[in-house]
């Protein structure tokens, strides 16, 4: 039977915030290769079409905790806010692997990075998974704790702007469609990565419910990796349309 290494979850969590900083050097100037920056770039070869490639490179992250779950014997169901913030990660992932692949409606995606982002998504899930079921240890009470409750309603409401920002940008086009447009309406009224936005919002949501050093590593990893995608997003809009909103900021409202 597994058993909780804390060594391990530091040494993980440690190589997930180098990771981050690795992301952000990396692609603070350039943009990763896919969807709309790929054109200005040499074109991957090999590529799947954007429903596929999504659906296989979230479904570890969903996956791996579950495994880990069903290994444990036996099962671990309390205290109930380590099993609440189990699930809030599973949601997510569920989400991401389940429903929103089968109405996206992006460009194919490269093989490359396809790759690399399943590795990611199973070394996070096992880290994620891994501390929560087997070594996080929270109060009784912890449901009723300041940074639960606090850490909790940040996450829903990243969660929310996230898929109502991705309902937003697939009504941009219509089926079959792989132009660009400007997105218009909720949160895209004043920065133009409100989907990445909402995302950030509710990793660091959870890393406040969960108060861990893994959620925390995973927080700062999003932040690294999809902060400059909103940036090279927002640049990418101001050049290609004249009549972009010069108001709108590229990730954080009033900010940046």
């Amino acid at each position: 039977s597994m058993q909780c290494f804390p060594g391990l979850v530091l040494a993980l969590s440690s190589l997930l915030g180098v990771l981050a900083l690795l992301q952000l050097s990396l692609h603070l100037r350039v943009p990763s290769r896919y969807g709309k920056h790929e054109e200005r770039l040499c074109r991957p070869r090999g590529r799947l079409p954007a429903r596929c490639a999504w659906f296989l490179q979230e479904l570890p992250s969903f996956l791996v905790p579950a495994l880990l779950l069903a290994l444990r014997s036996p099962p671990r169901l309390e205290p109930l806010g380590c099993r609440l913030l189990c699930c809030l990660f599973c949601w997510h992932y569920f989400y991401r692997t389940f429903i929103y692949p089968f109405f996206t409606r992006g460009r194919p995606f490269p093989l490359q990075l396809l790759f690399f982002g399943m590795l990611f998504c199973i070394y996070n899930g096992f880290l994620q998974g891994y501390y929560l079921i087997y070594c996080a240890e929270y109060p009784n009470d912890w449901c009723t704790d300041i940074r639960f409750t606090s850490g909790l309603l940040l996450f829903l409401l990243g969660m929310g702007i996230n898929i109502h920002s991705d309902l937003l940008l697939r009504q941009l086009r219509k089926p079959g469609e792989v132009t660009y447009k400007i997105p218009q309406g909720g949160l895209f009224t004043y920065v133009s990565g409100a989907n990445y936005f909402g995302e950030i919002v509710e990793w660091f949501g959870f890393a406040i419910a969960t108060w861990s050093l893994p959620a925390f590593a995973f927080a700062f990893f999003t932040l690294c990796c999809i902060g400059p995608r909103a940036y090279h997003h927002h640049r990418y809009y101001l050049k290609t349309f004249t009549d972009y909103p010069k108001s709108r900021k590229a990730l954080i409202p009033f900010v940046f």
